[in-house]
């Protein structure tokens, strides 16, 4: 008990469990605004993997950190657009399009990664995002080094939730964006496009997961590796449960997880020895897992999420 105290008391704890959180804050925000809109985004674990490959390999080419960000969510954004296109107009099956998308953009991800290095046993390492060192706010105590020596991608994610809790509650679009998500045929009889609203919104929120991807590539590590998304897509699918819809929740649940995933690799150090290595890497997924139960049956869920609408259809 003395070890997990001393654990959870340090700053590097609360430091590494904000950067494993940063990718779950951009997919849970992505995933977010699709369920709001009423569309259920599984496609989520593929496009993680686009934005970790084209964030990285536009990087590689040359596109500067900054344009491996645009290049990754545009990747997001045009699977994101495919799986509208599935869902909203034609009215398909959203489970069976999502994990469509998923196959579709992880093997699109690793047909594109072996056919431009056909050759390389290991990735070529790109210069990743370095960790901000402000003046005086570095040197704080505790906040410091938490807070302020993470790098500009932590940041946005951070930024981000503040943006997209100021649009869904604070502006018309968010209302519009709750309401199709609530009640498709209101907003259609206020003469604003239901489809429209909905392909914007799984557009924007697939946009987001592949940053999601892109952190992982370019800020966490240095380089693209198979399998490193590792379900991380899938868990944002049950933290936006757990979160209930909401932003602010969205921001907690992914530090809980991510303070989880922290501890278990410092109790592998401290008392591997004594437990099997399996127990500390399933614990943030039953801890998740117990919190998600606990929350969810209090969660207020968008009434017509998974429901397909055509016009003109009662």
């Amino acid at each position: 008990m003395m070890d997990i105290l001393n654990i959870l008391l340090s700053e590097s704890f609360w430091a590494a469990s904000l950067r494993i959180a940063t990718p779950l804050i951009f997919g849970v925000l992505g995933a977010l605004i699709c369920e709001r809109a009423g569309v259920l985004n599984l496609g989520i674990e593929g496009i993680f993997v686009v934005g970790a490959m084209c964030g990285w390999m536009a990087v590689w080419l040359g596109a500067g950190l900054w344009g491996g960000v645009l290049v990754a969510a545009l990747a997001g954004a045009f699977f994101g657009l495919l799986h509208a296109i599935l869902t909203v107009p034609l009215g398909l099956s959203q489970h069976v399009s999502g994990l469509g998308i998923t196959l579709f953009a992880t093997s699109v991800s690793y047909f594109t990664y072996r056919t431009a290095l056909p050759n390389v046993s290991s990735p070529p390492r790109i210069e990743p995002f370095q960790p901000l060192d402000l003046p005086i706010l570095s040197d704080l105590p505790f906040l410091g080094s938490v807070l302020f020596q993470q790098t500009a991608l932590t940041w946005l994610a951070l930024l981000l939730v503040a943006v997209v809790w100021y649009v869904m509650n604070r502006t018309a679009l968010g209302v519009a964006i709750k309401a199709v998500g609530d009640n498709p045929d209101s907003v259609d009889a206020q003469g604003l496009s239901v489809y429209a609203l909905r392909m914007g919104a799984i557009t924007v929120g697939s946009a987001l997961m592949a940053l999601g991807g892109a952190f992982l590539t370019m800020s966490a590590f240095d380089a693209f590796f198979f399998g490193m998304v590792n379900g991380r897509g899938w868990v944002c699918i049950a933290l936006v449960i757990f979160a209930s819809w909401r932003p602010g929740k969205a921001l907690l649940g992914a530090l809980l997880f991510g303070a989880f995933d922290a501890l278990q690799v410092r109790l592998q150090t401290e008392i591997g020895a004594l437990v099997p290595g399996q127990v500390f890497l399933m614990a943030p997924y039953i801890l998740s897992i117990i919190a998600l139960v606990i929350a969810a049956r209090s969660a207020d869920y968008p009434r017509a999420l998974l429901t397909p609408w055509f016009k003109g259809q009662r």
